[in-house]
């Protein structure tokens, strides 16, 4: 198990082949390695990887039956009008922009259940678990309830979070232009649960959240309540 940071994609991409992967990275250091699931170029946390073809193979097997518990935390838009639940909708790609994805008859089967964690004046904190593991699954099932993710340049419109949108009375614009707070999808893959392809155990590998959405947290504790 390794934790991804942000900016990285899992395996090379179709037009910039010659970059930096996580898998590239870590096979300097530890020899080839098998991929068995990805997260978002712009999502962080835990990922796994295989050291051989039989493990790999006994990874594959769960991912592909849905028996590994995969655990995030979004900070997304709104308050949700429902504080738990679950999302039962088909995802496809989307025709008309290439490399997005919609809810659609045609796609894939998805299901993604939700609770509320925090709630804040204009964003929440949300606990999701995917059960399957379509591309932009969560990014796509917020959006679709009217919360997409607090960061989402595709699917909110947001390429970016800046303090200033929570904290309008009394703030004090600098000559300098603002920084963002955060200029990341507000996703955070915290923990998988699977079972261990030698030792043959229920495993759970954890990660807390990075401390560019903890500090989002902080600002949004202090003054979005």
């Amino acid at each position: 198990m390794v934790v991804k940071p942000v900016g990285l994609t899992v395996i090379p991409d179709r037009i910039h082949t010659e970059r930096a992967t996580v898998q590239s990275i870590l096979e300097k250091d530890y020899g080839k390695l098998f991929v068995v699931h990805r997260i978002d170029k712009g999502t962080s946390g835990v990922l796994c990887f295989a050291r051989n073809e039989a493990a790999h193979r006994h990874l594959s097997l769960q991912f592909q039956n849905h028996t590994v518990k995969k655990i995030y935390r979004a900070i997304v838009k709104g308050r949700l009008k429902q504080k738990e639940g679950v999302i039962d909708a088909p995802i496809a790609e989307n025709t008309v922009r290439p490399g997005t994805m919609l809810i659609h008859k045609r796609g894939k089967d998805a299901l993604t259940h939700y609770a509320v964690e925090e709630e804040f004046k204009h964003a929440s904190l949300v606990r999701l678990e995917i059960k399957t593991g379509r591309t932009h699954q969560i990014r796509v099932h917020m959006a679709s309830l009217g919360n997409p993710l607090l960061v989402d340049e595709v699917y909110a419109k947001a390429p970016a979070f800046f303090f200033s949108s929570i904290k309008k009375k009394n703030y004090k614009q600098t000559d300098e232009e603002e920084r963002p707070t955060i200029a990341r999808l507000t996703l955070h893959a915290c923990a998988l649960t699977l079972i261990h392809p030698v030792l043959e155990k229920e495993m759970t590998f954890e990660v807390a959240l990075p401390k560019d959405m903890e500090i989002v947290l902080k600002l949004l504790r202090r003054y979005d309540l």
